[in-house]
């Protein structure tokens, strides 16, 4: 439904009350199979795996502050977890099978309840065999209110996949750990969607003021957005507002797990349609439409106003902090010569052998020992180096982090860094919440063949 200011401010008014029903025990999360129309009316539904059978899974929206309780069902034929991304997280509700807690088997249940200190645009998904179970439709968004919302007209949340279908049954290609993907891009669909459904249509009028709340939740790609028919800024990335809207010029990239929020005003005439739009090397493709019927306002507005920031740690003497390399390594092209899977030094044929095709400093899997081991509150660098011939979105659990531009300036706050072939990105970390942390890439492919590491803070 399309979420009007007034809406927005009577849902967060009603999940403050959350923590006083606490006691009538937390609301299931079941995962399980169903079908869907994935494909364009006139192709068959769809199998899919999907948080109370849909995908994405029903929209949590809480308020800024609160509590959230969800007991999640396991109906699945596979165990499975639930990962709260971009939240900074209890460690011990982050949903990290062997590092938080323990997969939940089929027919099991387990009990995720954590405070939400972050406004902003975050999402859930499975974090156990992600590779497959993303992919099969295990997401859904997370949306922290802000105690007051902007002056919009009205709002949208837009959760971006592909999907790789058989273009004559509609079926899911069971394909997921073939060693192509694996060790290339990773897993790129043949089918865009918006909202789980192919070229969605949404209602808005002339000059009206919108927030579009963008998630991407594809295994591997990273979407080249543009709008046509709109006007918009960038007020958010990850979650987390930026000190000044950024106008939106050309395509902008968001890469898998990250997220963008968008203040657009509609400048499409009634009658047509505004765009949210794909851009690709043969041209644009239109991910949803606005049909626009009706006037607005008519007066052009200012640009919007910064959101209210979160409680984020202060970065301060960043020149004095100790840098730490990560080395991507590996893939197509630029092989593995060898990486330690564990303990063992293993050849690339090896591992290849193995499933594994990418390595983290040399290791081709999650090591015993931690890749950074920080005293809470220590502010640390880290320069991830991308060796290989592809791009990856490096993403920490836990924390979120500030982009160093490569003039020394702080750029924005992100959980989530894209980092493309031949590229060193360095990133400056407050280390402040304790814990064990999931540090790895987030297209999920290159995690489950070997970029995936962690830290620890004490």
């Amino acid at each position: 439904m399309l979420l009007t200011r007034r809406h927005v401010l009577k849902a967060a008014a009603a999940s403050a009350l959350l923590p006083r029903l606490a006691a009538a025990g937390p609301v299931t999360l079941t995962a399980r199979e169903a079908r869907q129309q994935i494909a364009p009316e006139g192709y068959p539904d769809t199998a899919i795996w999907g948080y109370e059978g849909g995908a994405p899974g029903p929209e949590i929206r809480v308020a800024q502050g609160a509590r959230l309780s969800r007991r999640l069902m396991n109906e699945l034929p596979q165990p499975t977890a639930v990962h709260w991304h971009g939240i900074r997280i209890d460690n011990a509700m982050d949903g990290v099978p062997g590092l938080t807690q323990q997969a939940v088997p089929q027919g099991g249940s387990f009990d995720y309840d954590f405070t939400l200190p972050d406004a902003g645009t975050y999402w859930y998904h499975s974090h156990n065999r992600s590779m497959e179970q993303v992919a099969r439709g295990l997401y859904g968004p997370l949306i922290v209110d802000e105690p007051s919302a902007p002056d919009i007209d009205g709002e949208w949340v837009l959760v971006l996949d592909d999907w790789r279908l058989d273009p004559e049954t509609g079926a899911l290609a069971g394909d997921f750990d073939n060693g192509h993907d694996l060790s290339h891009a990773g897993r790129l669909g043949n089918l865009l969607t918006v909202n789980g459904g192919f070229d969605p249509a949404y209602p808005a009028r002339q000059g009206a003021r919108l927030r579009l709340r963008l998630i991407n939740a594809a295994n591997a790609r990273v979407f080249e957005l543009g709008l046509d028919g709109m006007q918009g800024w960038i007020v958010a990335l990850d979650g987390m507002p930026l000190e000044e809207p950024l106008p939106v010029s050309g395509a902008f990239p968001l890469a898998p797990a990250q997220r963008a929020d968008l203040i657009v005003d509609i400048t499409a005439e009634s009658g047509t349609a505004a765009s949210l739009l794909s851009i690709e090397r043969d041209g644009g493709y239109g991910l949803c439409r606005f049909d626009v019927a009706g006037q607005g306002a008519r007066a052009t507005r200012e640009a919007p106003v910064p959101l209210p920031p979160n409680p984020l740690p202060v970065i301060e003497g960043l020149a004095d902090s100790p840098l730490h390399q990560m080395r991507l390594e590996g893939g197509a092209m630029r092989w593995l010569d060898s990486a330690r899977l564990g303990e063992t030094e293993l050849s690339g044929r090896e591992l290849a052998q193995l499933g594994r095709f990418w390595a983290l400093n040399g290791q081709a899997d999650r090591p015993e020992t931690p890749f950074l081991d920080a005293a809470r509150g220590s502010l640390h660098r880290i320069a991830f180096v991308n060796e290989t011939a592809f791009d990856h979105g490096m993403h920490l659990h836990g924390h979120h982090f500030r982009v160093i531009a490569p003039n020394g300036e702080l750029g924005p706050w992100r959980d989530t860094v894209l980092v493309a072939r031949g590229e060193t990105r360095q990133i400056a970390l407050v280390a402040d919440n304790p814990g064990d942390w999931l540090l790895h890439c987030h297209m999920l492919g290159h995690a489950s063949s070997g970029m995936t590491s962690w830290f620890r803070v004490t």
